[in-house]
């Protein structure tokens, strides 16, 4: 190729790469590419003493025009380049603000906290476990008969897989957070107090009021001389904690397997506050968990003498709690993920 054509064909290519260089990086590659020692403008001066006589001038004229020219721009680039990052990011102050969405705890979380909240200042230590129980765990330690109807398939998750300790029974999914009292009795001696807050699974048909995965907190203590008083006083002081300091209480008697004596703790309606409305049906009442001192096959279960040791149990269930909380009449609405319910909290 001619020599002057060369020279052309580089500035052609020079101009615009320059022009849209973003950064001093790219400046310095571009320097190097079209000005450097080693750049195609390099070879074309040192061919000079090689050309014609008649050519040597204007190609020197040229060649030095053109590096001059590249220099100059470069320049001219790297100071705009500068200027631009002194002077920060272009803010059009007269555009409308853009509201960045916030993150939110789910309603849920925010009830399991507050319940947490109170037991925790009484002395009582945070627990969790697995959800993939065994059945002795969920079952037999908690004197549950092999005859009780919960034990069927309709009223339990089974897991389809090997049992890997076939002693302890089948594999399910967790019907309530009472087998992390058995597993922290077999590992520990008394004094216990314990809260556990965790999911449980149960085939509930999906309606307002059941889901087949909801949240309970349950809780332990356990020591030499724990009494129903001080079972009925812990109850008392964590409703009136969460409901309000009026809040009212009654316990009915009641059977579970795993608590004897038992009872049903209900307080009066947050909606009415007692004389009858169709949030209690007419009641004034509202169920709220229940409860019962440990049973002594329990104690004998995990390795406790029941005539040494004595503790009392009770479970709650979350979303029924942050239902009457805040006036929620349909539990399905935790799980939908519909923003315009969960911006409430």
């Amino acid at each position: 190729m001619d020599p002057v054509q060369e020279l052309e064909q580089l500035l052609s290519e020079a101009v615009p790469s320059v022009e849209q260089a973003r950064s001093p990086d790219e400046l310095e590659r571009l320097r190097v590419k079209f000005v450097g020692r080693k750049s195609r403008l390099a070879d074309i001066m040192k061919s000079i003493p090689q050309l014609a006589p008649e050519e040597r001038a204007e190609v020197g004229r040229r060649a030095n025009h053109l590096k001059r020219s590249i220099e100059s721009q470069l320049a001219a680039r790297r100071e705009a380049l500068s200027s631009a990052a002194k002077a920060g990011p272009l803010i059009d102050v007269s555009l409308p603000g853009r509201a960045f969405p916030r993150g939110r705890l789910h309603p849920v979380t925010h009830t399991i906290d507050a319940i947490l909240s109170i037991f925790v200042p009484m002395g009582f230590e945070i627990v969790e476990g697995p959800e993939v129980e065994y059945e002795y765990y969920n079952f037999d330690a908690l004197n549950i008969p092999h005859d009780h109807p919960s034990r069927e398939s309709f009223d339990t998750f089974f897991v389809d897989l090997p049992s890997p300790e076939p002693k302890k029974g089948r594999l399910l999914l967790r019907s309530h957070t009472s087998p992390v009292q058995i597993r922290v009795m077999e590992r520990r001696k008394p004094p216990l107090r314990l809260v556990v807050p965790g999911k449980v699974y149960r085939p509930d048909p999906l309606d307002p009021s059941h889901s087949f995965m909801f949240h309970q907190v349950e809780g332990l203590m356990v020591d030499d001389r724990t009494s129903f008083a001080d079972l009925k006083g812990v109850i008392e002081h964590f409703l009136k904690a969460l409901f309000g300091a009026k809040t009212k209480t009654r316990f009915r008697p009641h059977y579970f397997p795993f608590t004897e004596p038992s009872a049903e703790v209900d307080i009066a309606c947050t909606s009415c506050g007692g004389r009858g409305c169709s949030t209690c049906g007419k009641k004034g009442w509202l169920e709220i968990m229940g409860c019962g001192m440990v049973h002594p096959n329990v104690f004998r279960a995990v390795g406790y003498d029941p005539q040494r040791v004595q503790g009392f149990a009770f479970g709650m269930g979350v979303e029924r709690i942050a239902m009457l909380k805040h006036g929620i009449t349909d539990i399905r609405l935790f799980f939908e993920n519909d923003l315009r319910f969960l911006e409430q909290f």
